[in-house]
């Protein structure tokens, strides 16, 4: 099966060069930018829409902390799935063979939506089927294509890892074919770091995908058109 992985496209979505012969589209979280939910639920629309739209026959979405209105239900699951998108929130899906699970969960960080501590964080996670063979998170798991660069309260720079720990315990345990995940961009504040790509782990058969299209400091744009994976059970 022909993967496209696309995540933290922040209303940029029309921008992404869409390749052919995709069979299954994933989509992990954060396709809105505003934090107020109305205005949210106009730009998720218009995700929606155009997510809709494309030509490649599944499609799958979890949402992001920045989906403020999904959270709030202002556009219900129900609706998502009504426009031929399966949208997952810590639930899963078997498609072609292939046991799908997702969830738009990640560690608190601000006021923003689906955001919970890592201790609760680690029961969502314990829900992950034990054959899972692809798992969506919104979240990265920790140390694992997640750094960025932050600031103490006086200014001082520095770099830190973003994913949840409890995440990355359990992606080992399961040790699905293929993590998708995104919320944590490339960044060119300070020293250039690149986190949108893949990655292997040594000892592990699974892909890390960190499907972000944007980059911190070039907001607007698409600096990444997501990852293309070809995987077989």
């Amino acid at each position: 099966m022909k993967i496209l992985h696309i995540s933290d496209t922040h209303t940029n979505h029309e921008k992404i060069n869409i390749p052919r012969d995709i069979d299954l589209i994933i989509h992990s979280g954060d396709f809105s930018s505003r934090k107020d939910v109305e205005r949210n639920e106009k730009e998720c629309i218009a995700f929606i829409d155009w997510f809709s739209s494309l030509d490649i026959k599944h499609k799958v979405l979890v949402a992001g902390n920045h989906d403020t209105s999904i959270q709030a239900k202002l556009i219900t699951p129900k609706e998502i799935e009504n426009r031929g998108i399966i949208y997952l929130e810590n639930a899963s899906v078997k498609i072609e063979g292939l046991l799908i699970w997702g969830s738009p969960y990640t560690p608190l960080y601000g006021e923003w939506a689906f955001m919970r501590a890592e201790q609760e964080l680690g029961s969502i996670w314990n829900t992950i089927p034990d054959d899972a063979d692809i798992v969506i998170t919104h979240s990265p798991p920790r140390g694992m294509l997640d750094l960025t660069f932050d600031s103490e309260m006086d200014g001082t720079p520095y770099y830190r890892l973003c994913g949840s720990e409890s995440l990355a315990e359990r992606i080992n345990e399961v040790q699905p074919v293929l993590h998708c995940f995104g919320h944590i961009h490339n960044s060119q504040q300070g020293t250039f770091v690149f986190n949108a790509g893949t990655r292997l782990k040594e000892g592990s058969r699974t892909i890390y995908s960190n499907g972000s299209c944007s980059t911190d400091g070039m907001w607007g744009e698409i600096t990444s058109h997501g990852n293309v994976i070809e995987i077989t059970i």
